[in-house]
């Protein structure tokens, strides 16, 4: 089964924000991935990879996300919330 995980933090401020926006950028690589900046500059993560528990996460094996988690702790606040999720619908439309 594909595994979701929904993973979701804030950030310190709008310009920790902003790094921290163009680090997840560079991390998008044979997964599917939605990464949402929410207004109060926390961000929400949605991951879909097929991946067993007992396998390299192909998100955390990347040198972009080894970059993006580079300093993470200083860019965010608070603890961050990860959970599995069933996937109910997905009705894409448009993406900008």
């Amino acid at each position: 089964m594909e595994k979701r995980l929904v993973t979701r933090y804030s950030t310190k401020s709008a310009a920790a924000a902003d790094e921290n926006e163009t680090r997840i950028r560079a991390v998008f690589d044979n997964v599917s991935y939605l990464a949402l900046r929410l207004a109060d500059d926390s961000f929400v993560h949605v991951s879909f990879h097929d991946h067993g528990e007992d396998e390299i996460n192909p998100i955390a094996s990347t040198i972009a996300f080894g970059h993006f988690q580079q300093d993470f702790a200083d860019r965010r606040n608070g603890d961050i919330n990860q959970q599995t999720a069933s996937l109910v619908g997905a009705y894409i439309t448009k993406i900008e």
